[in-house]
């Protein structure tokens, strides 16, 4: 079987530290796979809270998640903090990647995560339709 690759850009633009709860460990007494995709969800509602945004109201439009990779690279534990770094992939003229590097420090080391793509299409929610990105959201993608 063919793995996962998601090359994650030099260029971030936005970091957000999360703690690991009790409630993200699963039975292997590791971080589970569905809290994998929480904290990136986490971290993009961070993003864009910082210019005002929520994923159902950037300049009147909403998003809707059209795809998901997750390419794991090691455990995550309790009492870890990640630290979860995003970046823009691929922009087209209704969505964008979003990409994700999470990270975390144990015993003075910086450990790899995970690499995470997550691939958001702008949607208007009353229309019921895809609509292109708005302008001034292309300028934050664009830096």
């Amino acid at each position: 079987m063919a793995r996962i690759r998601i090359d994650i850009p030099e260029q971030i633009i936005d970091s957000y530290l999360i703690p690991i709860r009790i409630t993200d460990i699963n039975y292997g007494n590791h971080v589970g796979n569905d809290a994998f995709v929480k904290l990136i969800h986490e971290a993009r509602v961070h993003w864009l809270n910082r210019y005002g945004y929520t994923e159902l109201n950037i300049e009147g439009i909403g998003l809707i998640m059209s795809e998901l990779a997750i390419e794991f690279k090691h455990e995550s534990f309790y009492g870890d903090v990640v630290d979860i770094k995003l970046a823009v992939g691929e922009i087209t003229r209704v969505g964008f990647e979003l990409l994700y590097q999470l990270f975390t420090k144990r015993n003075a080391e910086t450990i790899l995560l995970a690499n995470a793509k997550t691939g958001m299409i702008c949607y208007d929610y009353d229309a019921k339709k895809v609509v292109a990105i708005p302008e001034k959201l292309k300028v934050i993608l664009t830096g």
